[in-house]
Parts: C-alpha cells; structure tokens; sequence
C-alpha cells in the first residue's frame, strides 16, 4: 500500500522534478560559461629604461681635405713614386708625367714674350737702337740746314737794306728757311711720337697674350710633376708607368683621412626632425660592432631625388684616427633625434588612441581598466610615458583570439 503511495506521488510529481533538473542544469551552464568569458590577452609590464627615438638611413663617406689631379695635357706616364695606400707627405713628389713637349712650349712662349718685351721697349725709345741712332743724326743734321737757312737770310735782308740784294732773293731766302724748319719740326715729331696709339695699342695686346701664353705653359709643365699639398693618404691611383693619359683624366687622389666627413641620406618624412648637434652613430658591415661617433652640423638646404628617393642631405665631421673607414664607401647611419634615460615606457602595441585622447588599458583583478596617458617620445617598438600610468602596472596588449578591448572586459594573461 506504502509502494503504490509512492509510486503515485513520483508519477505526479515528475515533470516539477524534470523541471528543477533542468533549472539547475542551466544554473550549472551558466557558472561555466560565465567563467569561459574571460578574454586571453597577451601583456607587459610598464618599464623604466632608456629609450631613444631614432631615424635610420644610410650615408657615404668623403674626405674632409681632398686633393684630386687631372692630366693637364696629352703625355706618358713617366715615373710612379708612390702607390695606393701610401702615406705621403706635404710637398713629396708623386707622379712625373713626361714634360718634354710641355717644356718646348714653354721655351717658344718665352721667347714671344722677350720680343714683344723688345716691341714695347722699342715703342718707349722711339724705336729700335738704329732707328733711333738715325734719327737723331737726321734731327742734329737738320738742324744744321735750318741754322744756316736763318742765317742766308738775315744777311740777305742786310745786303737788300743796302739795295745789294733784290727782294726776289730774300723771298727765295725765306722759303728756303721754311723747308727747314718744317724738316726740322718733322724729325722732332718723329722723334717723340714716332708711333700712333693703334700702333702702340696693338703691341702691348702682343705682349700681353705672350706674357699669358708663357704662364699658360708655365702652369701645365708645373703640373706633370705632382706633389703632394699636404700630409695624407693616395687612396686612388689608376695609373701604371708608362701608359698614356688624356687631358682631363683622373690619375691620383689624395686626402687627409684623420677625420671624414658622413654625408648622410634622410628621407623627406623625417628632414624636419633633423637638428644641429643631433648625435650621429655610424656603422659598417666591414667591421661589424664598431661604432663611430659624430653630431649634425648640417641641415639640408633642399630635397634632392636619389634613385627613387627624396632625400635631405646632412653631414657630420668623424674621428678616423685609425683610417679605417674608406673614402666612397656606403655606411650605416643612426640619428639619434631624442634620447631620455630612466623613463617610463610601454610597448608600442599597447598604446591605443580615441577621439585625439591616448590611452592604455591596465589590468586590475584580471578586468581591464582604462587609462589616458600623456606619451613622449617614441621608437619602433616602445612608447615613452609621461603620465598617466604607475611604474610596473600591467597593461594589455593584444587578445589572443582578435576580440575587441573595452573597458570592464574581464581578461585572462596568456603565459
């Protein structure tokens, strides 16, 4: 009787029991989905360190002093004395290019100048030695002839006062003395304007061109034999003893390699970062780790197309004391545009922007809590913090499986 009591109160009371099963079985579900809705984010602590923004390019190295000859003229090598590499010092003879043909130019422009030094001087004394011998023995004869023409006539016009002499013969008298006197005065003339201003002119023209061609041939045969201006190094020198060279053609340079100069590339973007006194790192795949030194004493004036790219261009002056970085080779360059030590920074990755507002997102008892931030300067991979946030304080960076970020999001750090 008790069984079929029982068994009866189940059959009534099975779908209220059905029913709770179910209640808890969602209450059940619910705790577990509530606690698979954590979000798995990667993190990273806020650092102090040092952290640099920087502007990365490539530059050239030149020499500060450079010293580069070219063939004057057409000639032969005719000795080598130095090769590349050497060490020379100032005023040490290097090359001797043959001189023989520049020597005879010389010699013929030389002997232009004495005669047109001789035309000149001639001009001054009123003419050659002979020229003006002649003329003086023409002016001291005519001078006679005029003396005695004066004289013929005074004492024909004495004899014509006593009635001795007829006018005819005084008149014939004073012509005789003007022919004379016009004898005379040409000679003189002659004698102190014997040459007219075209004539002058034109030899003084000639003296000059030969004085230039002289010093023209001068200057060529002083540069087939080449010293050195200064102490340095020959780092090019394209020549072998006795080969021919053109007019123009390079044939050796020489610098002083104790200091260089970088001439950097940097892209149009950045020339505005660009500043005096900027440090300047310098590196070169020849030497791996070495790090040369340098500051920004230039600022471009002008963007200039190199290749495909539109580039400022910027120098600094390096100590090369060692001379192990090359005229004309590529080197690494790294403008260090800000530096700051001991601040305080976050992944670059972590930092997020809003309405012109910046911020990051702290993790606070596995729930993200927003954060305005004033950042500083910046790097590829960090951003400085100026305010905003506390040293060591955990800020998200990326969920794990691409879900949005937003405030109250309860996360789960992914180790």
């Amino acid at each position: 009787m008790a069984l079929s009591h029982n068994t009866g109160f189940v059959a009534r009371h099975r779908w209220l029991m059905l029913a709770g099963a179910v209640v808890a079985a969602v209450v059940l579900l619910g705790s577990f989905m509530s606690r698979g809705d954590a979000v798995l984010v990667r993190a990273a602590s806020v650092e102090r360190s040092t952290i640099r923004s920087i502007l990365s390019t490539n530059g050239k190295i030149e020499p500060v002093q450079n010293f580069e000859v070219h063939a004057p003229v057409g000639t032969t090598v005719k000795r080598l004395l130095v090769k590349e590499g050497d060490h020379v010092k100032k005023g040490q003879l290097l090359i001797q290019l043959n001189d023989a043909e520049a020597r005879s130019q010389a010699a013929k422009a030389l002997s232009q100048v004495r005669g047109s030094q001789a035309d000149v001087s001639a001009i001054e004394s009123g003419g050659s030695r002979e020229e003006v011998l002649t003329t003086e023995a023409q002016l001291a004869k005519a001078q006679t002839a005029r003396d005695a023409a004066q004289r013929n006539l005074e004492a024909l016009r004495r004899l014509e006062e006593k009635g001795a002499a007829s006018p005819g013969e005084v008149r014939q008298a004073e012509n005789q003395l003007a022919v004379a006197e016009a004898d005379l005065k040409l000679l003189q003339q002659k004698q102190k304007d014997r040459y007219s201003r075209p004539e002058i002119a034109k030899v003084e023209a000639q003296r000059s061109e030969a004085e230039s061609t002289y010093a023209a041939a001068e200057n060529v045969l002083s540069q087939l034999n080449i010293h050195a201006p200064f102490d340095g190094v020959v780092y090019s020198l394209p020549l072998r003893q006795g080969a021919y060279v053109n007019p123009g053609d390079m044939i050796l340079q020489e610098a002083d390699l104790s200091k260089v100069v970088v001439r950097a590339f940097v892209d149009e973007p950045d020339v505005g970062r660009l500043a005096r006194g900027e440090k300047i790192e310098i590196t070169w795949d020849a030497i791996p780790g070495r790090i040369w030194q340098g500051s920004v004493d230039a600022i471009p004036a002008a963007v200039k197309l190199r290749g495909t790219r539109n580039v400022g261009e910027t120098t600094c002056i390096v100590d090369n004391s060692d001379f192990k970085l090359l005229p004309n080779i590529n080197v690494g360059v790294t403008i260090v545009a800000a530096e700051h030590a001991n601040a305080l920074t976050v992944p670059r990755e972590a930092v997020r922007m809003d309405d012109s507002k910046t911020y990051v997102y702290e993790i606070v008892n596995n729930e993200l809590r927003r954060r305005d931030i004033q950042p500083g300067i910046s790097n590829l991979t960090r951003v400085e913090v100026s305010s905003g946030i506390a040293s060591n304080a955990l800020v998200a960076l990326q969920a794990i499986n691409a879900k949005p970020l937003r405030e109250g999001t309860a996360v789960k750090v992914a180790h």
